[in-house]
């Protein structure tokens, strides 16, 4: 039913944050799925976002002195005798970071933007192993992995063998990664930054290339909506829909055109839902508006621009807009359930405006009105007869005066 093109899946997380693609059941909705994850027309209680990871930006302060320190030509790969203290890299002592072997030197960190190669192994506050990679490589600032990671790993030196204790909302967080990590779990990060380099340039990627890594962005913010953190998804939304619009020296193929378009207009339809969830009005119909600009026929934001209207109480424009959906898709229930509900509303408020005009105007209501009208009709008859027998005789008194003066 996409009409994006995509059918529906929906996805679970796996190896550092990053996810694999699975078949949902049988009865996940068919507007909502894949790349839109929840299931239209819904009622859910909204989720608390307080406890959320916010978009911290980790300074660079430099390193504690180490007395154990070792020149960068010797020390790197020797483990320090007495390691540093750890340092509360948020200052909430919900994520912590001590050097166990030196690195190259305070110039040899890496900078956001860049793409950094690191060994990971990763275990549960009991010792048991729930990750190993011996290259994972990231753009770093882009919330590829982690956010432990992408926190912790922009203080390490190239050569450096830290230790991380991260709090389970820089990790998992409240759903867990099945069936190795469960909800609510920290993880101990022993992490070696191996290599740092300037990520490629955009304006010469190929345009499989760039499909590609747009996509590995757009899954990425699929993974956090799915976590509930909405912040972070609408950041990687942004960041494929950049990789998407950037300038480009590379001539594409039509086919790669088209396929770069579907990308967006998926982000673009993730983006509204997230900025939906957040209750940002304005950016959610800006993303429903974009979409439908490329794709006039595009059911999800159709619906979704038909809800955003909702929530700002225009039921008058949201309800065609919700009728031109049901007129592509005739047989879809939510679509239906949701327009009822909007005609009802709308029905709702037009009797509550209609009252409040009469009170301003000082105007009866309908029924008081009907109850004096028909206290009235007793005495309507008499006044018009005395008014016309009135007539008559003034009448008869003019020609009697007219024929007298004659004679």
């Amino acid at each position: 039913m996409d009409s994006s093109g995509e059918e529906p899946r929906s996805s679970s997380p796996d190896r550092a944050g990053t996810h694999t693609e699975q078949s949902p059941p049988a009865e996940a909705a068919q507007l909502d799925t894949a790349e839109d994850f929840e299931v239209l027309g819904e009622e859910e209680e909204e989720e608390d976002l307080s406890e959320l990871p916010p978009l911290e930006d980790v300074g660079r302060p430099p390193a504690p002195p180490r007395e154990d320190a070792q020149p960068a030509e010797q020390g790197g790969g020797k483990i320090a005798e007495d390691p540093q203290e750890w340092l509360d890299v948020l200052g909430s002592g919900l994520l912590k970071k001590k050097t166990l072997v030196p690195g190259r030197g305070l110039d040899t960190r890496p900078c956001k933007g860049q793409d950094v190669t690191i060994r990971l192994k990763a275990t549960l506050e009991d010792g048991s192993v729930v990750e190993e990679n011996s290259t994972l490589t990231f753009t770093l600032g882009d919330c590829d992995v982690l956010q432990a990671l992408d926190l912790c790993v922009q203080l390490l030196e190239v050569g450096e063998t830290a230790l991380i204790v991260s709090d389970a909302k820089y990790c998992y967080g409240a759903q867990g990664r099945s069936p190795d990590i469960p909800p609510n779990a920290a993880l101990t990060l022993e992490v070696e930054l191996l290599a740092a380099q300037d990520a490629p340039d955009l304006e010469l990627l190929s345009g499989k290339d760039r499909i590609d890594l747009a996509n590995r962005k757009r899954e990425r913010g699929n993974f956090f909506y799915q976590q509930a953190d909405y912040v972070l998804a609408i950041n990687c939304y942004d960041i494929a829909l950049k990789i998407i619009s950037s300038s480009s020296k590379v001539n594409f193929s039509l086919d790669e055109e088209a396929e770069l378009l579907d990308v967006k207009v998926k982000c673009l339809n993730n983006l509204a839902a997230s900025q939906l969830k957040l209750d940002h009005y304005e950016a959610a119909l800006k993303s429903c508006n974009l979409v439908l600009e490329h794709q006039p026929g595009n059911i999800k934001a159709l619906f979704r621009k038909g809800k955003v209207l909702a929530q700002q109480g225009e039921y008058r424009e949201a309800i065609p807009i919700l009728k031109a959906a049901l007129k592509l898709e005739p047989s879809n229930k939510t679509i239906h359930a949701e327009l009822s509900k909007l005609v009802k509303k709308h029905t709702d408020q037009k009797n509550v405006e209609t009252e409040m005009y009469r009170k301003m105007l000082g105007n009866p209501s309908a029924t008081g009105a009907r109850g004096k009208c028909k206290d009235k009709l007793p005495w309507s008859i008499p006044w018009k007869w005395l008014f016309g027998a009135t007539a008559i005789a003034l009448g008869g008194v003019a020609l009697s005066v007219v024929i007298a003066a004659r004679n």
